[in-house]
C-alpha cells in the first residue's frame, strides 16, 4: 500500500474517533478500547489505530497512560493564543485530502488545533457535526457545505451565515447577494471557459460538453462553457446525466450525441466521465485525440486513463491553505469585510486533447469580491 492511502486511512480513522470522543461515547475520564480491540473494529491495522490515536493525544482530547490504556481528556482551557479551528468536508478519500493538507499546514504553522470532521455527503450528519464542534468550542469553521438534499440550499447557507463563531465556506459559494458568508472557491466557470478555449486553440470548432448531474459543480462548468462557445461561435452539443446513471452504455449515448453533432472534441465534467467517454470511443473504433480531443474536469484520476487525460486541475492545495488564511484573518480581525475568493484552476496538458506539451492556460489566481 502506497504512503497516500495509509495516510487516508489513519485520517478517516481519528475522525471517526475523534467525533465519538466529541459525542461523549466515552466520557471525561473513559478508557479508550484497546488499539487491538479499535484495530479489529475499524478493519484497519494496529499501526494504523496508533497513528489515529496519536492525533488525538496532540489535540489533547485524549491522554496515555503508561501501563493503563489511553482515557478520554477532562475538559480544559485552551492554551491562550490556540485557536481551535472545525473543518468539515463531505468526503475525505477524493478530491479533500489535498484541500486537507492545505488546511492542516497552515493552521499548524499559526499553531492552531484542528478538529476535523467528514459529513459524509448527509445533511443530518452535517448538522449534528457542526453542534458537536461548536459545543467542543471551536473558535471558527472551514466548512463544505452540503447543498443537495432534502433541506434547500439556500436554507443550509442562510444558517451558516447566523453561526456564533466566524466561519468560511470551501469549494462552495453562495448564489444570492443577500448572503454573507465569506467562501474560497475553485473559480470553475473560469476552469471549464479556459478549456474551451484551450481546444478552440487546436482548431476545434464543434465542442460537447458531457456533465455529471447533482453535484454543485455542475452549473458554474456549464455556464463557463456557455459562455466561452458564445464568444468564439464555436457549435456545441451537451449531453448529461445523473451520478448514477453513468456507464459504459450511457458512455455509449454520449458518443453518439456527440458524434450526430459532428463534435470532434468534448469537455467533461468530470474525470470518470471522461474515462467512460473514452471506452466509448474505443468501442466504437475512434481514435482519441485524433477522432476526438477529450479535456476532463477536476485531475483527480485523469492521469490513470489508458490515454491520459488533459484536465482542468482545480487548485485544492492552495484552496485549503488560502481558506484556513482568511479564517485566522478573521478571528484576528473581526471587523474584517465578508466576501468572496475565486481561485482560477489550470490545465494540465496530457495526451488525451492533442496538443504537445502543457501546462496550458492561467495560472492559479485570487479574485476578492467584498
Amino acid at each position: 500500500m502506497n504512503t497516500g492511502a495509509r495516510d487516508l486511512k489513519f485520517r478517516r480513522l481519528a475522525a471517526e474517533l475523534r467525533q465519538q470522543v466529541l459525542r461523549g461515547t466515552w466520557p471525561a475520564g473513559g478508557r479508550l478500547p484497546t488499539e487491538k480491540a479499535l484495530a479489529e473494529a475499524s478493519g484497519t491495522s494496529v499501526s494504523t489505530v496508533r497513528r489515529a490515536v496519536d492525533e488525538l493525544v496532540a489535540e489533547q482530547l485524549v491522554v496515555r497512560r503508561q501501563g493503563s490504556g489511553t482515557f478520554v481528556a477532562p475538559p480544559s482551557t485552551p492554551a491562550p493564543g490556540r485557536a481551535l479551528v472545525g473543518v468539515l468536508v463531505p468526503d475525505t478519500a477524493f478530491y479533500y485530502p489535498k484541500v486537507l493538507q492545505g488546511i492542516e499546514e497552515t493552521l499548524s504553522a499559526a499553531g492552531a488545533r484542528l478538529l476535523l470532521a467528514c459529513s459524509g455527503y448527509d445533511q443530518a450528519r452535517e448538522s449534528e457535526d457542526l453542534r458537536d464542534m461548536l459545543d467542543a468550542g471551536v473558535d471558527g469553521l472551514l466548512v463544505v457545505p452540503t447543498l443537495l438534499g432534502p433541506e434547500p440550499a439556500l436554507t443550509v447557507l442562510a444558517r451558516l451565515a447566523s453561526l456564533p463563531v466566524p466561519t468560511v465556506l470551501v469549494e462552495r459559494r453562495d448564489p444570492s447577494l443577500a448572503a454573507t458568508n465569506t467562501s474560497v472557491c475553485t473559480h470553475h466557470e473560469a476552469g471549464a471557459y479556459d478549456a474551451v478555449r484551450h481546444l478552440a486553440g487546436l482548431g476545434h470548432h464543434a465542442i460537447g460538453l458531457v456533465l455529471r448531474d447533482q453535484s454543485p459543480t455542475t452549473a458554474p462548468v456549464a455556464d463557463g462553457f456557455h459562455q466561452a462557445v458564445s464568444e468564439l461561435g464555436a457549435r456545441h452539443v451537451e449531453f448529461r446525466a445523473g451520478r448514477e446513471e453513468w456507464s459504459p452504455a450511457a458512455a455509449d449515448r454520449c458518443l453518439a450525441a456527440l458524434t450526430a453533432a459532428g463534435a470532434t472534441a468534448a469537455v467533461c465534467f468530470g474525470d470518470r466521465q471522461a474515462a467512460l467517454l473514452l471506452g466509448a470511443a474505443r468501442r466504437a473504433g475512434l481514435s482519441v485525440p485524433g477522432d476526438l480531443a477529450l479535456v476532463a474536469y477536476d485531475d483527480e484520476i485523469a492521469d490513470l486513463a489508458d490515454i491520459p487525460l488533459t484536465a482542468v486541475a482545480p487548485p485544492k492545495h492552495q484552496l485549503g491553505r488560502i481558506a484556513a488564511q482568511t479564517l485566522l484573518r478573521r478571528l484576528d480581525e473581526p471587523a474584517v469585510p465578508r466576501g468572496r475568493i475565486l481561485l482560477r484552476p489550470t490545465i494540465t496538458v496530457r495526451q488525451s486533447c492533442g496538443a504537445t506539451s502543457g501546462p496550458a492556460g492561467s495560472t492559479t489566481c485570487e479574485e476578492n469580491t467584498p
